[in-house]
């Protein structure tokens, strides 16, 4: 395991439930933060002060609002690409917009970020991580029925991650995908206030995982789609 002590570390969707997870436990790692943010504004105490960088205004599914972000970047160690939508729409109610949509918030933007990425990675020469989220319907999309829209971008995200790993071999870029179950975020327990939350995955145990893998020292699961 390798120190994360002054690394630069990217996180889009940084500002959510999950991302200000992220966060923290990469600002305890002792990492550099960078958060873009499709919002405006953000409240300054959403984070822990002195290590996270916050640039607002940045759509993601924009390339040259990504482009121009990274290249104002120091050489990085790990791009984590929360940043996504979700739709809950049965067939009745996707029409292409909709599809669209879900298309541009959550594979449009991790490709984006990726692509920005790597050409951060290779001019440094020191390799990188890679970590995107996709979601558990991705990997059985039967899970995915009266969401197909979101579902069917959140596999185009694990297949895309998949062959991304296979292209960059070699590079010692390591590019791995999580697939996780409900998150149990404020949100989430707003919409499913009957559900059974203690099943839920925490944001601050996929925060742990993502850490653990930004530490690794050999791309050795790149390629890897892991449900959580």
């Amino acid at each position: 395991m390798q120190s994360l002590k002054n690394c630069h570390v990217v996180i889009t969707g940084g500002t959510g439930a999950l991302g200000v997870a992220v966060v923290k436990a990469l600002v305890e790692a002792g990492a550099q933060c960078h958060v873009p943010a499709i919002e405006q504004s953000v409240p300054a105490d959403r984070f822990p002060p002195g290590k996270v960088s916050v640039t607002t205004g940045i759509d993601l599914s924009n390339e040259e609002a990504v482009s121009a972000f990274y290249a104002g970047l120091p050489p990085l160690k790990a791009v984590v690409n929360i940043a996504g939508g979700f739709a809950w729409a049965p067939i009745a109610d996707s029409p292409a917009k909709v599809v669209q949509q879900q298309i541009a918030m959550n594979l449009i933007s991790c490709a984006s970020s990726c692509r920005a990425a790597v050409a951060n990675f290779r001019k440094a020469g020191n390799g990188g991580h890679l970590i995107n989220i996709s979601a558990r319907p991705a990997l059985n999309p039967r899970l995915g029925a009266n969401m197909t829209a979101y579902t069917a971008s959140k596999a185009a995200v694990a297949a895309f991650t998949v062959a991304l790993a296979e292209e960059l071999k070699g590079e010692n870029i390591s590019v791995i995908a999580l697939a996780p179950s409900t998150i149990d975020t404020p949100t989430n327990r707003k919409d499913m206030p009957k559900a059974d939350h203690s099943l839920w995955v925490k944001p601050t145990a996929i925060a742990e995982l993502i850490v653990a893998q930004i530490a690794l020292g050999d791309p050795i699961n790149s390629g890897a789609l892991i449900p959580i």
